[in-house]
């Protein structure tokens, strides 16, 4: 067997090169500790790359670490992961930094994405106006995804809505960070919402 046969189809009806799925760049955001980096090692077939570093007591002074007790890193930089959706579409996904202080690196990390899903902890939905507020400046198509903590959600997904001031035309869904089916889910919202902006 030649290297080049595994790459043609078989048989004399027609021999067809065996394209690589199509890379579609997707940024997954949100406030500090609401479970970007979870997400991320959810749903990723390769070990994720982070850029976790340890919460200083400087850094504890200025992050809420109320509703996140036992969390001792944070990402700094970014996270990155990858899903092949089907044979014809491989995710690279871009978790952002949490804390307004990393906003610098926002344009670097979405730039050429085609959507983002803004991940959202209701006991503290402050923490995500910054990135709803990004998303609807650059006019990024993005899903707003309620992580379950503990399994439930302190609000309705109207009053979610309400609250960040999102169009119906933004999905408002709720997901688990921690199951790769429920983040799959939520990102197959987000990507839906990307072909129909561009008509496919």
């Amino acid at each position: 067997m030649t290297p080049t046969e595994p790459l043609l189809a078989r048989g004399p009806a027609a021999r067809v090169a065996v394209r690589p799925p199509l890379p579609v760049k997707m940024v997954i955001a949100g406030g500090f500790g609401v479970g970007k980096t979870t997400a991320v090692g959810a749903i990723s077939e390769i070990e994720p790359l982070t850029t976790e570093a340890s919460i200083t007591e400087v850094a504890a002074g200025v992050d809420d670490l109320t509703h996140t007790p036992g969390k001792t890193t944070t990402t700094v930089a970014m996270d990155f992961g990858c899903i092949t959706i089907d044979p014809t579409l491989k995710l690279y996904l871009f978790g952002t930094p949490g804390q307004e202080r990393f906003g610098f690196m926002w344009d670097d990390i979405v730039e050429g994405a085609v959507g983002g899903l803004v991940i959202v902890d209701t006991r503290r939905l402050d923490d995500c106006y910054a990135a709803v507020d990004y998303f609807e400046h650059k006019d990024i198509p993005f899903a707003v995804a309620v992580n379950a903590f503990d399994g439930r959600v302190e609000h309705t997904l109207e009053d979610v809505r309400w609250a960040l001031d999102v169009s119906e035309g933004v999905p408002v869904v709720v997901f688990d960070a921690r199951e790769r089916g429920s983040v799959r889910d939520a990102l197959l919202v987000v990507l839906e919402l990307a072909l129909a902006r561009t008509g496919q």
